[in-house]
């Protein structure tokens, strides 16, 4: 990259953040930032802070921005994210945008790149309860509109694919208001900033993929 540079994935739960944020920083040759799966890892390990956290994701309530900025300010300092990185759904609330901007000038990046993928609420729903992921690799499938070729069985490496707990209808209703509740202002926080881009994230994703790769491409000044 040009510069040392912070890109922002925005937009509710199954936009399709993780998917586009892994293709989008192995093209910068950046770090992919995913607070989600950080809490996952630390849930997964039983660290204390997955102690804590664990609970609270399984309700499908947010986690403290206390939690998740302490969690987020030590990861900038590691050595792969001297060139860049790229944060997949954070900042979730004005706070944690408001801190993050504070992380970034003090790290010495430039103002970060914005995207927020959009999606209708009926797409989403479908998209998380069909959600399906890789219990090896880690690769994302849905039994709806991404299907395996063998059900259950990843393509790759056969590993097992699992459901999260969170993304059962009840669960993931739950997440879509606490969105709208608490991440959606976050677009008109960027936009009056002037960094945001909006994208239609209800397309194929090769196509948001190109769309993303122009918004990358117009940062770097190509």
């Amino acid at each position: 990259m040009a510069t040392k540079r912070a890109f922002i994935f925005l937009g509710p739960p199954g936009a399709g953040k993780g998917t586009q944020a892994k293709r989008i920083a192995k093209m910068c040759g950046v770090p992919h930032l995913s607070t989600g799966d950080m809490m996952r890892e630390a849930v997964a390990k039983g660290t204390e802070l997955g102690k804590i956290v664990g609970p609270i994701m399984q309700s499908g309530q947010l986690v403290s921005d206390e939690l998740v900025m302490k969690m987020v300010e030590e990861r900038l300092k590691q050595p792969d994210c001297a060139t860049g990185c790229l944060f997949d759904g954070f900042p979730r609330t004005l706070p944690q945008a408001e801190g993050l901007d504070k992380i970034l000038d003090r790290g010495g990046f430039g103002k970060p790149v914005v995207v927020d993928l959009a999606v209708s609420d009926d797409k989403l729903l479908r998209r998380l309860t069909g959600r399906r992921t890789c219990s090896v690799g880690g690769e994302i499938y849905n039994v709806f509109e991404a299907p395996p070729k063998v059900d259950g069985v990843c393509d790759n490496d056969g590993g097992q694919l699992v459901q999260r707990a969170d993304d059962t209808e009840e669960v993931v209703s739950q997440r879509l208001a606490a969105y709208h509740r608490q991440t959606a202002p976050l677009a008109d926080y960027y936009r009056r900033q002037g960094v945001l881009q909006e994208l239609d994230a209800s397309l194929s994703v090769d196509e948001v993929t190109r769309a993303l790769e122009a918004v990358v491409k117009r940062a770097e000044g190509r």
